[in-house]
């Protein structure tokens, strides 16, 4: 059954469609990812231009925080005052991130930046994730090994604008968050990713927030961050389809239930294992497809010359 994407162009089975939208719920279900750093990738495989992939991606990512993001207030676990400081910085991180993503889309490299942008990090992902993962699986095995701590840098402490954040017992200056923020920002205009992947560990390891109000404050932002970095890219450049969005997020939503059942009869270390090599198999995917010669060297395609 195939149905007409009237932004992307082309026509795409619409159980396709319903299918990785749900594949991305269930990983969402299964690992507690947003999943904006894989549906976008998939979205190429089955030839949506990477433009559209991109803009139409952030809105897998509003969706799958929306629930995550009431959960976590819920239970009191979002320091608010931070994610304000973080959306701050990374609104303005989205506004760069779409000036140099219409910037490239004039200059006729877009595509090729986008899909070298995602092997490199989703390579460098995947194997920082298989890494911590083998480490985590080896010290459920042997008691003895030392688990990692937090640090703390003294620099971040020596600079100016201090601002108090009672929830993460903090009391540090606002220009670390603003940059971690604004760094999420242009991905999530240049990717579609939500930067999750990114702004956890900074917020643990760099600005040392504790780990219980860390993924609520992170989905409080990237929440925000995503639905403005959609809206800038239906009003700049129209290259967010809705069609093609409303698919994935519903076949999203019922990935995500099957997802959570699933998770929870699987063991925590296995779950990350899975995930890093699925993310390295994607970024694999992806170089290759960047180094070998298509099957055909010339396509006609309709449209209008300007």
């Amino acid at each position: 059954m195939q149905i007409y994407l009237p932004i992307a162009e082309i026509s795409v089975n619409i159980f396709l469609l319903l299918g990785l939208g749900g594949l991305v719920g269930l990983l969402s279900g299964l690992f507690g990812v947003g999943g904006g750093f894989l549906i976008t990738p998939l979205l190429f495989f089955i030839g949506i231009p990477p433009a559209v992939a991109v803009a139409t991606g952030a809105n897998q990512v509003v969706a799958s925080s929306v629930t995550g993001v009431l959960a976590q207030f819920k239970r009191k676990a979002v320091d608010v005052p931070m994610g304000l400081v973080l959306q701050a910085g990374g609104l303005v991180g989205s506004g760069l991130g779409i000036v140099l993503f219409n910037y490239l889309t004039r200059l006729g490299q877009l595509d090729l930046v986008v899909q070298l942008s995602y092997v490199v990090f989703l390579g460098s992902v995947g194997l920082l994730m298989l890494q911590e993962s083998v480490r985590a699986l080896r010290r459920t095995r042997r008691t003895d090994l030392p688990r990692p701590k937090a640090r703390n840098h003294g620099l971040i402490h020596k600079l100016p604008l201090k601002v108090k954040f009672r929830t993460s017992g903090l009391y540090i200056s606002v220009i670390p968050p603003l940059l971690v923020g604004m760094a999420v920002g242009v991905l999530a205009a240049i990717m579609g990713v939500g930067g999750g992947f990114i702004m956890v560990p900074a917020m643990i390891y760099l600005l040392g927030m504790p780990t219980k109000v860390v993924i609520g404050t992170s989905l409080f932002q990237i929440l925000i961050v995503s639905a403005f970095t959609t809206m800038l890219h239906a009003i700049t450049n129209q290259s967010v389809d809705a069609m093609l969005a409303l698919l994935l997020i519903l076949g999203g939503v019922i990935g995500a239930q099957i997802g959570s059942q699933l998770g929870a009869r699987l063991k925590a270390e296995q779950l990350r294992i899975l995930l890093a090599l699925l993310v390295l198999a994607v970024g694999v995917k992806l170089g290759l497809d960047l180094l070998l010669p298509p099957g055909e060297l010339y396509s006609l395609s309709t449209g209008s010359v300007r």
